[in-house]
C-alpha cells in the first residue's frame, strides 16, 4: 500500500479546496486530521483528510493545508471553523494531535514519513504491508 501526503498548500485559500474535496469524496473519506505544533514562536495547525484506498494501486491519498492555519485551541478562527462545520455535516470527528513541526526536518517527505508513522502507531491508517 502507498501512502503519500499531497499538500495543496498552507490553508489560506486552498482550506476551501480541501472543505471541498472532503464533500465530494464523502464516500471515501476516512478521518478529518488537525495536526497542532509551533512554528517560530506561532502556535499553528495543520489540517488533513485520509481518504480510503483505492481499490485499484492501493494508494491512500491523505490531502493536506500545512502549518498555516492558527491554532484554534489558542485563537479561534474563521478557516479552523469552516473545517469542523464541514467534518459536522460529514458527520465526521477532527482528530486532533500535537506534532512536531515540519522545521525540524531537512526534506518535507522526512516530515510526512513522520507523520505517516505516528497515523500507523495510531491506527488511523493501515500499517506498512
Amino acid at each position: 500500500m502507498i501512502q503519500r501526503f499531497i499538500e495543496l498548500g498552507e490553508g489560506y485559500s486552498d482550506i476551501y479546496e480541501l472543505v471541498e474535496l472532503a464533500r465530494a469524496n464523502k464516500e471515501r473519506l476516512q478521518h478529518m486530521l488537525a495536526f497542532h505544533t509551533v512554528v517560530k514562536e506561532r502556535a499553528v495547525t495543520s489540517l488533513a483528510l485520509v481518504m480510503e484506498p483505492t481499490e485499484e494501486g492501493k494508494f491512500q491519498a491523505i490531502y493536506i493545508c500545512r502549518e498555516g492555519i492558527p491554532n484554534p485551541n489558542m485563537k479561534p478562527n474563521q478557516r479552523y471553523s469552516l473545517f469542523e462545520e464541514t467534518a459536522a455535516k460529514l458527520d465526521k470527528v477532527i482528530i486532533q494531535m500535537d506534532v512536531k513541526p515540519s522545521t525540524l526536518f531537512p526534506e518535507t517527505d522526512l516530515y510526512y514519513q513522520h507523520l505517516i508513522a505516528i497515523l500507523r502507531l495510531n491506527h488511523y491508517i493501515l500499517p506498512l504491508q
